[in-house]
């Protein structure tokens, strides 16, 4: 069943909107799917190929379900694209891109100053730090 706001999923009874949400973006392979969909559309084998050649199956059991969900489209030159539903929710999703940069710089900040005892004796985290820049994928 997809999860729908409204009707139980996982983590609520009460079906609220948001842990409809969460329950559908838990699901193996969805936010890569619409973190490929991004930019473009995609047929069926290139979306397939960008997501490390997953299981067509699978691939296509999710594709089912961000179709259900309003969330991805058939496109009009082929393949498959975000819809606006999903172009606002990646839109939202991308904050926490940001914040996973800044986490990574953080953590990368507290290993090297953790080795360094002086640091430890200054305060210093590394929070001080730029986040990473170039990031094309949320898994890298």
């Amino acid at each position: 069943m997809v999860p729908t706001p409204g009707r139980p999923v996982r983590g609520s009874s009460t079906g609220r909107p948001i842990m409809a949400l969460l329950d559908l973006l838990g699901r193996r392979w969805v936010l890569r799917i619409l973190w490929e969909l991004r930019d473009e559309s995609l047929t069926f084998r290139e979306l397939r190929r960008r997501c490390d050649d997953m299981s067509p199956t699978v691939l296509n059991q999710r594709l089912r379900e961000l179709r259900e969900t309003v969330l991805v489209e058939s496109a009009v030159t082929g393949g498959y694209a975000l819809s606006p539903l999903g172009q606002a929710l990646l839109a939202n999703l991308m904050p926490l891109l940001k914040w996973s940069e800044d986490w990574q710089t953080l953590r990368t900040g507290m290993a090297s100053s953790s080795a360094d005892p002086a640091s430890h004796a200054e305060g210093h985290v590394g929070g001080d730090q730029a986040p990473a820049s170039g990031t094309d994928s949320p898994e890298r």
